[in-house]
């Protein structure tokens, strides 16, 4: 295990650092094996680049690194730099949140400063040969925020009113709530239609692919 980074320019020396590897190179320097594919082992990218920089969180309730208030996001884009999917941010609360507010929720404290790490990963490139791309560190500007508090507290009502089971990927503007589970048997305390405790899947927070493709071109300065 890598030590932490000291600050942000030694993270974001440690970036540089590995950016244009492929993943098979960052692999064998780290000695930890790479799967053939992902169908079994989604999180192996996230788990090699949190180990190739020193991310010291593992799965507990705060940024990969802490002691910077960094999370660490891997972004799978195509040659032209497009997001391939939405990005996951962190579990949803489903009990228990009538007064939570957005400045105190999980994902509030997730997305306040986030160091995305893109990776080419079109599905036609073998895994090991997927490179990894010029990181970027990133925080929401006063309308991303604003946009982000309003698809929360409008999906965090739904929530709260029993309507999880009407919440679909198209809800939100720059958030969706998707199901989050290892599989169907994975069920969790939730709130019925009129109020009464039910079980259903987990549900995870999501920026979607379109947000974080704005990111990019802001980043980049693509048009």
């Amino acid at each position: 295990m890598r030590s932490s980074p000291q600050d942000l320019n030694d993270l974001l020396r440690r970036c540089h650092a590995i950016a244009g590897l492929t993943l098979g190179q960052l692999a064998a320097q780290l000695e930890s094996p790479l799967p053939p594919d992902l169908r079994r082992d989604k999180g192996t990218v996230g788990q090699l680049l949190e180990l190739a920089l020193g991310a010291s969180s593992g799965s507990k309730a705060e940024p990969d690194f802490p002691h910077l208030g960094v999370e660490l996001k891997t972004l799978p884009v195509t040659q032209n730099g497009k997001p391939l999917e939405s990005t996951y941010v962190c579990v949803a609360p489903l009990t228990q949140v009538t007064g939570l507010k957005f400045e105190d929720s999980w994902l509030c404290q997730k997305l306040s400063r986030v160091l995305f790490v893109p990776v080419l990963a079109e599905r036609s490139i073998p895994l090991a040969e997927r490179q990894i791309g010029s990181a970027f560190l990133w925080q929401p500007s006063a309308e991303q925020w604003r946009l982000l508090r309003q698809d929360w507290e409008e999906l965090m009502e739904l929530i709260s009113l029993g309507g999880l089971a009407d919440i679909r990927g198209a809800h939100g503007k720059v958030l969706q709530l998707r199901p989050k589970a290892a599989n169907s048997k994975a069920l969790t305390e939730a709130v019925g239609a009129q109020g009464e405790p039910i079980l259903a899947l987990p549900r995870g927070f999501y920026l979607k692919a379109s947000f974080t493709a704005a990111i990019v071109r802001q980043q980049f300065g693509q048009p």
